[in-house]
């Protein structure tokens, strides 16, 4: 059953609605892999723009991986958008860490397909705490949170973050990156791929169309 729901403006905002089936049909397969795939070699991409923002930042470089983190988180929350299937952010993650190193020969290696998995269950827990019913910016931020409260305690027992001098502007940085570059640009994306009609045929898109008819 579809509701209609309204933001504190008065005008409507995208329905909640029960989730959808959990089997994945043919079309929501290829398109949580081609979202893997593209992202592969965007955050192949971001491995780059993390070093030269590192080299700009001199003395502070090391903090450059908190600033950038949360575009490692993107493709999660938008492969849940898409397809609204619980599941379908891990997929898309890990698929995007296979392209990475087996295919771009990310040197940080097979550990990215641990870092995958720990940033996509954070991601899908914050879909899963709205019941995978909601798929609007508030799920999207909160999504983002979630991925850099659950990437955040990974990698300060991975790096041993805690008890240096910089953990406090690390952890600040990397909670506002994850809503940032996560949650508003995720979000922002989404709305965006909703407008070129390639979600038609999607429930992302079939979710608009219901609303419009409503």
């Amino acid at each position: 059953m579809t509701q209609p729901t309204f933001t504190p403006g008065g005008t409507r905002a995208e329905p909640v609605r029960a989730p959808q089936g959990r089997g994945f049909g043919l079309k929501e397969i290829l398109a949580v892999v081609t979202l893997g795939v593209v992202f592969g070699f965007l955050y192949y991409l971001l491995v780059q723009g993390w070093n030269a923002l590192a080299v700009a930042m001199g003395p502070f470089g090391d903090l450059a991986q908190n600033v950038v983190i949360g575009g490692w988180f993107v493709v999660a929350p938008l492969a849940l958008f898409v397809v609204r299937k619980p599941g379908a952010g891990l997929v898309a993650e890990i698929m995007a860490s296979i392209v990475e190193f087996v295919f771009l020969g990310s040197p940080v290696g097979p550990i990215l397909l641990l870092s995958a998995t720990i940033q996509g269950l954070g991601s899908e827990l914050g879909f899963a705490l709205f019941r995978y019913r909601r798929y609007d910016l508030v799920a999207f931020l909160t999504s983002g949170l979630t991925a850099a409260i659950f990437s955040f305690v990974y990698s300060t027992i991975r790096f041993g973050w805690f008890g240096q001098s910089l953990f406090e502007a690390r952890l600040g940085l990397h909670l506002v990156s994850g809503l940032v570059l996560c949650g508003v640009l995720g979000w922002v994306i989404a709305r965006a791929l909703l407008r070129t009609g390639v979600l038609r045929d999607l429930p992302a898109g079939r979710a608009v169309a219901t609303a419009a008819d409503a």
